[in-house]
């Protein structure tokens, strides 16, 4: 393992790689990443799907052995294929682990980010498909999201959280993560085989907040620059920290099995060349938390991160940080909602491009 990935797993992250195709679990590479790296989960998204499923030729042998099926059914297959796949390569991690790790999760279709009811059914249909107890479902924490997170869980069915952006929305997530688990015990689940992950994204409020500062212009803003994104996460740890203390219904459930929702920190990619390419690593690195890094930050924090604690200390600073940005007059909840209704489309474009691509391979395939 290298010194950094091992000291920032020995710190209580765990690492998990944001990325996954037929040719990354064929060719041996998630197992080398597992074996040198800490990566210990996987979480994939509809863009994720879009790059794998864009490729010519590994695809082709089932494509052929489905034959000419609707286009929605061979997507199913192909995706719920890869993940049912890299779950068994993390079967031991998951057990290790008490199932906490070892997890792969697969999203709902995006366009039913603002449909309840039907995010709740392909959310049941994806986790038996995927038939693995190792997976997780990705619903958006849209607020039609929200109760569908709580009747998947009440169903037995782990869920990872995504698409989180602000403070409001996440306290959201956790009551609906307690209530799904409270009538999942209800229900008579067992609750220790259960896991959830609060998805909270980082590298995008950057994005966002550094072009108002941009406008701005003023000295303060400029020295403002590349701050919010962390300062939000970091107040997220703090929330995180205060409900599941504080919530007399967590006491209760944590008492019958069940694991506190974990924050995974997503989108830790940098975006800005001037910052750290390391920056949404380094920066979150706190007890029960998980960070999902594509390849290029897995390696770059492999080779050349830090991984000690610095999230516990700030929580200070970085409430100082967002009245700042108020006082300059950025409306972080404005920033926030857009970030959320653009996350959605940009991943409802990328569902377009993948149902248009595997069309196209079936047609090829069966000339």
């Amino acid at each position: 393992m290298t010194e950094s990935t091992q000291r920032a797993s020995e710190n209580g992250v765990s690492i998990w790689l944001d990325d996954l195709s037929r040719t990354r679990i064929e060719s041996g590479s998630l197992q080398e990443l597992i074996s040198n790296d800490n990566v210990v989960g996987v979480t994939t998204n509809p863009s994720i799907f879009q790059k794998a499923l864009h490729q010519v030729g590994p695809y082709d042998a089932q494509l052929k052995e489905l034959g000419k099926v609707d286009v929605e059914t061979a997507i199913r297959e192909l995706t719920t294929t890869d993940v049912r796949n890299a779950c068994d390569i993390f079967k031991n991690i998951a057990e290790e682990s008490d199932f906490v790790n070892g997890r792969v999760s697969i999203e709902v279709d995006p366009r039913m980010a603002h449909e309840t009811e039907a995010t709740e059914k392909q959310a049941v249909e994806l986790w038996e498909k995927v038939n693995r107890p190792n997976a997780m479902i990705k619903i958006p924490a849209t607020l039609e999201g929200l109760p569908a997170i709580t009747a998947t869980l009440a169903k037995g069915i782990s869920v990872n959280v995504t698409l989180i952006f602000s403070l409001e929305r996440y306290a959201q997530v956790i009551d609906a993560y307690i209530d799904g688990m409270a009538q999942a015990a209800a229900n008579g689940h067992d609750l220790s085989k259960m896991a959830s992950v609060a998805s909270f994204f980082v590298s995008r409020v950057d994005t966002a907040v550094d072009k108002l500062l941009e406008t701005n212009g003023s000295e303060k803003a400029k020295a403002m620059m590349g701050q919010a994104a962390v300062a939000n996460a970091r107040l997220a740890y703090e929330l995180f920290l205060k409900k599941f203390a504080e919530d007399p219904r967590w006491a209760e459930l944590e008492a019958k099995g069940a694991k506190v929702q974990r924050p995974l920190w997503a989108s830790t990619g940098t975006k800005n060349p001037a910052y750290s390419d390391t920056k949404y690593v380094d920066e979150l690195v706190a007890a029960n938390v998980v960070n999902t890094m594509p390849e290029k930050t897995l390696l770059a924090f492999a080779d050349h991160g830090n991984g000690a604690p610095s999230i516990m200390g700030t929580f200070d600073e970085a409430h100082d940080v967002m009245k700042n940005l108020a006082d300059m007059g950025i409306d972080f909840k404005e920033v926030t909602d857009t970030l959320e209704a653009n996350g959605v489309q940009q991943f409802i474009d990328s569902w377009d491009t993948v149902i248009s691509d595997v069309q196209a391979a079936i047609d090829r395939v069966n000339a």
